[in-house]
C-alpha cells in the first residue's frame, strides 16, 4: 500500500512494525519479521535513510517510528510532483506527437474503431485520462455498454471532472436509468434531455472525440466508430453539442432559487423531459398513483389547470 511513497514490501512491512511498538532492536524486528539479521539491518538502514525511523537517544541499537503524517506526507507530496511533471511532459509529448503526425499524414486525424470491445476501451481511456470536462449525447439502444456499465463516469465525477450530458427521452424510460441518472447529477453531472438527438457521441476536454459511424447495429453490421483528435470535424462536433444543449430540458436534483425538494424537481425535470408516469413509477418503485399525487401537487402549486401550464410556469419561474 506504501509503495507510492517509495516503500519496498520489507521496508512497510518493518516501518508497520516500528509504528505499532515504541522502540525495537535490529534483532527484535529481524524475529517479529521472520527474516535474517542482515536483511533486518538493511531495511532498518534504508528507513533511517529516508527519514522514517530514528535512532532512540541514549539508547544504543534501538530504533523507533518517525510520525507517518511527518514522515510519509513529504515523500508523497514529492512523488505527486513527479507524476505531475511527468504529465505535464506527456501531454508536451502528445501535443507534437499528433502535430507532426498531422503534417504526415491527414488519417492520423480519424482512427477507425471496428469492434465493440476495441470501443469500450477507448470509452474508458477517454473517460479515466479527462481532466476537465466531458460532454456526451446518449441516444436509446447503447452499442458499447449501457449508462449503468458505465462505472468510469462516476468515478470522473468523484475526482472533479465536470460531465455535461444530453439524454434522448426513450433512453430515459430504460429499465434502471432513472436511478442510475440520479447517482451521476448527485456527483456533479450536468444532464438535460431532448425527445430525439441526431448521433450518439463523447468528447473529453475537447480534445479527443468517439463518434459511432453506424448508429444502429443489428448483428449482421459491423461496429465501426471513429476516434477524432483536434480537428474541423471535431470543432464541428463540440458546436453541434453546445447548440442541443441550448435547447434541451435541464433534468435536476437541486436548483438554485426553487422552491421544490429533491423528489418533486427530479419528478418535474422527467416530465418536461416527456418521461411518460408509468416509466417513473416503474424506475422510481413507487406507485403511479404516488407520481400523479406529486403531479397533482406541482400543478395545484403553480396554479395550474393542465400539465402544459405547469410547464411553462416552471418555466417562467426558473424552478428548473
Amino acid at each position: 500500500m506504501l509503495s507510492a511513497a517509495g516503500l519496498g514490501a520489507e521496508e512497510e512491512a518493518a516501518y508497520r512494525l516500528l509504528v505499532r511498538t515504541t522502540e525495537v532492536e535490529s534483532d527484535a524486528l529481524a524475529e517479529e519479521l521472520g527474516v535474517a539479521a542482515e536483511v533486518a539491518r538493511r531495511t532498518l538502514g534504508s528507513l533511517l535513510a529516508k527519514g522514517l525511523a530514528r535512532a532512540v537517544p541514549g539508547e544504543s541499537g534501538r530504533f523507533t517510528a518517525v510520525a507517518p503524517d511527518v514522515a510519509l506526507a513529504a515523500r508523497l507530496h514529492r512523488r505527486q510532483a513527479e507524476v505531475d511533471r511527468a504529465r505535464h511532459a506527456m501531454e508536451q509529448l502528445t501535443g507534437e506527437y499528433l502535430a507532426h503526425a498531422r503534417r504526415r499524414e491527414a488519417a492520423q486525424l480519424i482512427e477507425v474503431i471496428t469492434s465493440r470491445t476495441a470501443l469500450r476501451e477507448q470509452l474508458r481511456l477517454l473517460q479515466d485520462g479527462a481532466r476537465h470536462e466531458v460532454v456526451s449525447l446518449c441516444r436509446a439502444g447503447h452499442v458499447a455498454m449501457t449508462s449503468q456499465e458505465n462505472t468510469e463516469e462516476l468515478a470522473a465525477l468523484r475526482r472533479g471532472v465536470g460531465f455535461r450530458v444530453i439524454y434522448e427521452g426513450a433512453l430515459l424510460e430504460e429499465p434502471g436509468m432513472l436511478v442510475n441518472l440520479a447517482e451521476g447529477i448527485t456527483l456533479g453531472e450536468q444532464a438535460r434531455a431532448l425527445p430525439a438527438l441526431p448521433v450518439r457521441m463523447i468528447i473529453a476536454d475537447g480534445e479527443l472525440g468517439v463518434l459511432p459511424l453506424i448508429q444502429h447495429t443489428d448483428g449482421l453490421t459491423q461496429l465501426t466508430a471513429a476516434l477524432i483528435r483536434p480537428s474541423s470535424l471535431l470543432d464541428a462536433l463540440k458546436a453541434l453539442f453546445e447548440s442541443l444543449w441550448e435547447r434541451a430540458t435541464p433534468v435536476s436534483l437541486t436548483s438554485p432559487g426553487s422552491p421544490l425538494d429533491a423528489d418533486h424537481l427530479y419528478l418535474l425535470s422527467l416530465l418536461v423531459a416527456g418521461v411518460p408516469d408509468k416509466s417513473i413509477a416503474t424506475q422510481l418503485k413507487i406507485s403511479q398513483r404516488t407520481v400523479q399525487r406529486r403531479i397533482a401537487y406541482l400543478m395545484e402549486r403553480a396554479g395550474a389547470q393542465t400539465r402544459m401550464q405547469l410547464a411553462w410556469h416552471a418555466a417562467r419561474e426558473n424552478w428548473l
